[in-house]
C-alpha cells in the first residue's frame, strides 16, 4: 500500500489565518479542502507537499449570490452546492449542466469548485463553462485581492495565476454583459463512463440579437485548447446568423485550432473530431433553447 510522504497539518479558521498559515509554511505548503485530486497524487507521492492547509472551517468561501450585477460563487462551494442552486441555475443553466457530469455524488459532495479550478487538470470540465461564460477570479494574498479574466487563470496544465502565499477565493460571472441580447448556453461531453474525465467536452455560451450572434463563449476542454477557449471559432461567430451553417463552420475551425493528444482515452484524431462535433451540438441545442 502506497502512502504519502511526512507532512504538517493545520487547519485555518478564516481567510486571514488561511493567508498567515500560506505564510508560515512557505511555498511548499498545499490547500486542502475536498482533497480528491491531491491527496490521491500524495498518495503515489506525485506530489510532496510540506504542509496541508485545511481550509474546511472556511465558511465565508461558501456562498453562491448576486450582487451588483454578477454571480459571484465562492471557492470553497461543493460541486452539489452549485448543482443544485437555484440562483445559479436562473442565470447560467451551463453551470448545472456541467456540474451535472462531473465525477459522482460522493466527489460532488465534497469536491469545491476553486479546487477544481487550481488543480488545472486539461480535461477539468467547469474551466470551460467559466472560460464560455467570460468569468474572472479573485485571488487574495497578503497585499490584498486582485481579478483576472478566467481565460488567464489557467497557464498551462497543472499551473494557474495564483501564486505562492495566494488563493482563489470567487469566481465572478458577469448577468448583464451584454444589453439587450438573449443568452443561452449548452454543455455537451463524451466520456468512456458516466462521471469520468471526458475524452472532449465543449461548452458554448450565444448571447443573440435577433436571429444574429451578438457574442460568443466558447470552452473546450480535454483537447489541448489554449486557456479552455476556441477562441478563433467565437469570433467567427460574432455577427453572423444563428444557423446551422454558423455553428458547423465555427464547430470545425474549433477542432482545427486545438492540440490534443493522444493517451489511454483516445488517439488525437478521435478527440480533434469530438471536438468540432461537439462545438457544432452544443452552439446548436443553446439556439435551439433560446427560441420561442
Amino acid at each position: 500500500m502506497q502512502v504519502p510522504a511526512h507532512f504538517e497539518y493545520a487547519r485555518a479558521t478564516d481567510i486571514e489565518d488561511a493567508l498567515a498559515l500560506l505564510a508560515r509554511y512557505g511555498p511548499e505548503s498545499r490547500v486542502v479542502a475536498g482533497g480528491h485530486s491531491l491527496l490521491p497524487m500524495m498518495k503515489l507521492r506525485l506530489a510532496a507537499p510540506e504542509a496541508l492547509i485545511d481550509i474546511n472551517d472556511v465558511h465565508e468561501l461558501s456562498y453562491v449570490r448576486v450582487a451588483d450585477g454578477e454571480l459571484l460563487i465562492g471557492a470553497l462551494v461543493r460541486h452539489a452546492e452549485l448543482l443544485d442552486s437555484p440562483v445559479a441555475f436562473e442565470h447560467f443553466p451551463i453551470l448545472r449542466e456541467a456540474e451535472r457530469v462531473i465525477a459522482d455524488p460522493l466527489v460532488r459532495n465534497r469536491g469545491t469548485v476553486g479546487g477544481s479550478l487550481c488543480q488545472a487538470d486539461p480535461s477539468e470540465d467547469l474551466s470551460a463553462a467559466f472560460a464560455a461564460l467570460g468569468a474572472s477570479a479573485v485571488i487574495r494574498g497578503a497585499l490584498g485581492s486582485r481579478t483576472i479574466p478566467m481565460r488567464e487563470f489557467h497557464l498551462g496544465p497543472y499551473e494557474t495565476a495564483v501564486q505562492d502565499g495566494e488563493l482563489l477565493t470567487e469566481l465572478r460571472v458577469p448577468i448583464a454583459s451584454r444589453p439587450g441580447a438573449r443568452y443561452c448556453s449548452a454543455y455537451e461531453k463524451v466520456d468512456r463512463r458516466a462521471g469520468d474525465w471526458p475524452l472532449a467536452a465543449a461548452g458554448a455560451a450565444l448571447w443573440l440579437d435577433g436571429e444574429t450572434v451578438a457574442d460568443a463563449g466558447i470552452g473546450l476542454t480535454a483537447v489541448g485548447a489554449e486557456h479552455f477557449v476556441a477562441a478563433e471559432a467565437e469570433h467567427y461567430l460574432r455577427g453572423r446568423p444563428a444557423v446551422e451553417k454558423s455553428f458547423a463552420e465555427a464547430g470545425r475551425i474549433a477542432a482545427e485550432h486545438c492540440r490534443p493528444s493522444a493517451d489511454q482515452r483516445g488517439p488525437a484524431d478521435y478527440k480533434r473530431h469530438l471536438a468540432g462535433e461537439l462545438t457544432t451540438r452544443a452552439l446548436r441545442r443553446a439556439a435551439e433553447g433560446a427560441r420561442p
